[in-house]
């Protein structure tokens, strides 16, 4: 046990919210209230509530202003899914009945320590092993985290633990903040080129949209090399060597893929010889639970040429002579671009597009140097992007690493100067 520490249970560390006696929720027009989807994934505050009439509130857990609130249910506890409610336009609130309220106890604990204590990996680990209930539905009993052990340092340690966890995450908020704005720029600013191109030309109405007047409308099927083709499907696929492979996870939000950081599979050369990528080859998420996911695609620009294709994706190969791969996978990262092919597409339980209904999509396209043009210009504004989630990557690998070494007292702040105000609340 680490010096000045003490050994105790979360149950005694902790002040578990309930609702008060007699608290009638019926009487009040309007009272706060947080669903699971609302709670944040690795950042500190919620933000966001909705608000119900008291009266139709039939089940939830109360809470305070300032608690903080943890997911009790898998995979939310598991992924981290926790926040403090510090904005809250009212004295209390009712959340999901699967979201645990707490705060730390007077002149004991500190709710921030507690919070980071429930967010560091081992330890959410360790207690999500202790789950009861149907597979896919189990929850952590109250009774288990009142029983959970924690080495709990003097109080104006603990503070400065959180204050210094709290500092790294408000960096790494910023970071996504700005990733945020630059991405809304970047949408934006497509979306005008798309309509408007870059000569300031006048434009025309057509099946697809508003679009400049000199631009031509065509098929897919039209400035492509050959029909639309699936991927490969691999039965039962051995990891760790062989071809490189591309598969659904990493098309999406990436409009070029990064061949050098794909995993391998164990295929031969001659087994997987009709489904290795060619550079600028384009490739289509086939089916997903959300319609905005058939919108994914990316440009394949390696020069690998030791790389498959999963059968949930369709490769489009392009006639290069006509089209500027970046052109035309980031026109189908635009609304206008989605929304052509959610409609060439059908939903049961998935959305799904086949090779036929893409190669039917309809795609503006500009002569190739303005295609170039607007390559470039989303080159640079992707390129800003990247850094920013470099830092922030940087960032969050900071913050676990921190986070493990505070709570478990290898790093200790006790004689630091730190200014511990925010945490104070």
């Amino acid at each position: 046990m680490n010096k000045g520490w003490t050994e105790t249970t979360i149950g005694e560390a902790t002040a578990f919210t309930s609702k008060p006696r007699g608290l009638d929720l019926g009487v009040f027009d309007r009272v706060p209230f947080v669903p699971m989807e609302l709670i944040p994934q690795g950042n500190t505050y919620v933000h966001d509530w909705t608000w119900k009439p008291g009266k139709d509130i039939r089940s939830g857990n109360y809470f305070e202003k300032g608690d903080c609130l943890i997911a009790k249910i898998t995979p939310c506890f598991e992924n981290g899914k926790q926040g403090i409610v510090r904005d809250l336009p009212a004295d209390f609130g009712v959340a999901s009945t699967e979201l645990i309220p707490f705060r730390g106890r007077k002149g004991l604990s500190n709710k921030f320590f507690l919070f980071y204590f429930f967010l560091e990996a081992t330890t959410r680990s360790q207690i999500a092993q202790k789950m009861e209930g149907a597979t896919g539905r189990q929850r952590i009993p109250i009774s288990v985290l009142k029983d959970w052990p924690i080495s709990l340092p003097p109080l104006p340690e603990q503070k400065k633990i959180a204050a210094v966890l709290l500092k790294i995450q408000r960096a790494i908020e910023t970071q996504e903040k700005i990733i945020q704005s630059l991405s809304d720029l970047k949408k934006s600013t497509m979306q005008h080129l798309f309509t408007h191109g870059l000569r300031g030309e006048k434009t025309k109405m057509t099946e697809i949209g508003e679009i400049p007047e000199s631009w031509a409308v065509v098929q897919i099927s039209e400035i492509s090399q050959e029909r639309p083709q699936n991927g490969i499907f691999i039965k039962d696929p051995v990891w760790g060597s062989g071809l490189r492979y591309l598969n659904v996870a990493d098309v999406y939000k990436k409009l070029v893929v990064d061949a050098d950081k794909l995993q391998t599979v164990r295929c031969s050369r001659d087994a997987g010889k009709s489904f290795l990528l060619g550079t600028g080859d384009i490739l289509f998420v086939r089916s997903s639970l959300k319609k905005e996911g058939i919108g994914m695609c990316c440009a394949y620009m390696g020069e690998k040429t030791d790389t498959l294709f999963d059968c949930h994706l369709i490769r489009v190969r392009l006639k290069q002579a006509r089209m500027n791969p970046i052109y035309f996978a980031s026109y189908w990262a635009s609304a206008t671009g989605q929304n052509e092919l959610i409609r060439r597409s059908k939903t049961t339980t998935m959305t799904t597009i086949n090779q036929k209904s893409l190669a039917e999509a309809l795609i503006p396209i500009p002569v190739k140097e303005e295609q170039e043009k607007m390559a470039e210009i989303y080159g640079n504004m992707q390129a800003k992007i990247d850094i920013h989630e470099s830092k922030r990557g940087t960032f969050h690998d900071l913050f676990r690493t921190i986070l493990n070494k505070l709570m478990t007292g290898k790093i200790r702040v006790a004689d630091l100067q730190i200014d511990v105000t925010e945490v104070e609340v």
